[in-house]
């Protein structure tokens, strides 16, 4: 794999680990999903970004949970961009989003290149 493959799978895991946890147990988070009316989905979303953190991790002896990891965390972006853009926000808020979609799409498309 690449450096650029390595980089972004580092961002990636680095990135939804810490934002997972910030929705497990933040109290900010609680806000931020008040506000998209989202407040029942906050710990699932903190769930899966978790999840999906450790499935890139893992996903360095197993393409497939790499595949599995990269895949499902561009659905759960796609989604987020869904909905900030639902909620109103600006495109420079939802850029992190766009971007994140954007970095696991590329993860998910050279580990497919790999099996």
């Amino acid at each position: 794999m690449s450096y650029a493959f390595e980089i972004a799978k580092t961002i990636s895991i680095g990135s939804f680990l810490s934002y997972g946890l910030a929705c497990l147990f933040s109290t900010h988070m609680v806000v931020e999903f008040e506000r998209f009316g989202l407040s029942g989905y906050r710990r699932l979303t903190g769930a899966f970004e978790v999840a999906g953190a450790l499935g890139l991790v893992v996903g360095t002896l197993f393409p497939s949970v790499l595949v599995a990891a990269s895949g499902g965390l561009s659905l759960l972006m796609a989604i987020g961009v869904g909905v900030r853009f639902y909620a109103g926000d600006s495109f420079p808020q939802s850029l992190p989003a766009l971007l994140f979609l954007g970095l696991n799409t590329f993860i998910l498309n050279e580990a497919l290149k790999a099996i």
